[in-house]
């Protein structure tokens, strides 16, 4: 299924720099009893990653569905694309300066951006989450979709996620300190336990959010919807309500 991947990846640069983000990545795959996985799945892992480190955007794309289609095929490579996605998305959307922010023309986040996240919000978290995190610290991922995804005990410090759709996602006992979440959909989000701690989440929509046990310690909640939403034994210390 992956021959036309593999018969097109003569067009990509073989030889890739040894510090390669990706490349670290992918050391060790084989090669623990484990978590062997065989010649074909090592082919298409290194495949997908030379697409992804490619400067033409269109290969990023080729690369994200080869990811896909791997762990559709091969469920047991799906911690190690989750550390491949994850990598690029830091490595490609990385967290903007205030000044950064006001030269952009659009906030709109990049198509294989929001591709690579459609995966990694999908994946069987129980699996491929037992030697590994969810890790999009220090990202810029404004006006991303990512509603119903799974992000559970996530890495997500000093994200941007303003105007992003969480709307029913988990996101218990996510590390979300520091957090850009203005205006962002949180409806019916899991937020149990979750780390908000000097967060933004002005104008956000929290309406009927699970929000017990959260640390919203110095976290800003000016004009948020907080209706129906669950607050039972949340850290609200010094938060702001108002101005």
């Amino acid at each position: 299924m992956f021959i036309h991947l593999i018969n097109a990846s003569h067009t990509v640069n073989k030889h890739l720099n040894q510090h390669n983000i990706f490349l670290n990545l992918l050391s060790g795959i084989g090669y623990s009893p484990e978590k062997k996985l065989n010649i074909e799945i090592q082919r298409c892992l290194n495949i997908a990653v030379e697409y992804l480190q490619h400067q033409i955007l269109e290969n990023h794309t080729l690369g994200i569905r080869c990811l896909e289609e791997l762990i559709q095929e091969y469920p047991q490579s799906q911690q190690k694309v989750l550390e491949i996605l994850t990598a690029f998305v830091r490595h490609n959307a990385p967290a903007k300066t205030p000044d950064e922010v006001k030269c952009m023309l659009s906030h709109k986040i990049h198509p294989d951006i929001q591709a690579a996240l459609s995966i990694i919000s999908k994946l069987d978290t129980d699996e491929c989450l037992k030697d590994t995190q969810i890790d999009l610290s220090y990202t810029d991922l404004q006006g991303a979709n990512l509603s119903a995804a799974n992000l559970a005990a996530s890495n997500l410090y000093r994200v941007n996620l303003s105007g992003a759709n969480l709307a029913g996602a988990n996101l218990s006992g996510a590390i979300l300190s520091a957090a850009k979440l203005v205006g962002a959909n949180l409806a019916g989000a899991n937020l149990s336990g979750a780390i908000l701690s000097a967060a933004n989440l002005s104008e956000a929509n929290l309406a009927k959010a699970n929000l017990v046990k959260a640390n919203l310690y110095l976290a800003n909640l000016q004009q948020a919807n907080l209706q129906e939403a669950n607050l039972d034994q949340a850290n609200l210390r010094e938060a702001k309500f108002s101005g």
